[in-house]
């Protein structure tokens, strides 16, 4: 199978051509990790002190990777490309091969709650950012979680009462 092929109703479709060199380009430069926003919450997490992992499985059995792993609390992070993702305020439509582009963002849709749901399941907190969000907000959420998880977590594993790690 080709990695230039799509899964659309259980069938495989072959990805249209590109409608122009700058197009091609465009696609090509599009990165699946280490992107700019990406980079900027990375950076600000790692001054509040906070470490992770970069681009892995959370679960290692679910093959889907997060952008940031917090693994000993259990926290996925996923930054959302506004396009890829279908961002209510910042998604665009493709003018060229819409059709494609359509199913395309709408099952990356359903897989990113697909992901959602079975992390959940397995016990992980899922932060979804959209790369448009001021980092430094997207980081003060993270890390907020973070924090939050961490006391949750030494309550539970001292016994403390619920009363005692509010």
């Amino acid at each position: 199978m080709s990695r230039k092929q799509e899964v659309v109703n259980n069938k495989r479709i072959p990805k249209p051509s590109p409608s122009s060199k700058a197009a091609l380009s465009r696609m090509k430069a599009a990165k699946p990790r280490d992107t700019a926003p990406e980079k900027a919450i990375r950076s600000i997490l790692h001054r509040r002190g906070l470490r992770f992992r970069v681009d892995e499985r959370p679960v290692k059995s679910l093959n889907r990777r997060a952008d940031i792993v917090f693994r000993s609390v259990k926290v996925a992070v996923f930054v959302d490309g506004c396009f890829w993702h279908g961002c209510p305020i910042h998604g665009t439509q493709a003018k060229a091969n819409a059709e494609y582009w359509d199913r395309k963002i709408k099952q990356n849709k359903e897989r990113d709650l697909d992901t959602t749901r079975r992390l959940q399941s397995a016990g992980w907190i899922v932060i979804r950012v959209w790369e448009h969000e001021d980092p430094e907000e997207a980081s003060q959420k993270i890390y907020e979680v973070i924090v939050e998880r961490k006391q949750q977590m030494y309550c539970k594993k001292q016994r403390l009462p619920k009363s005692a790690c509010s």
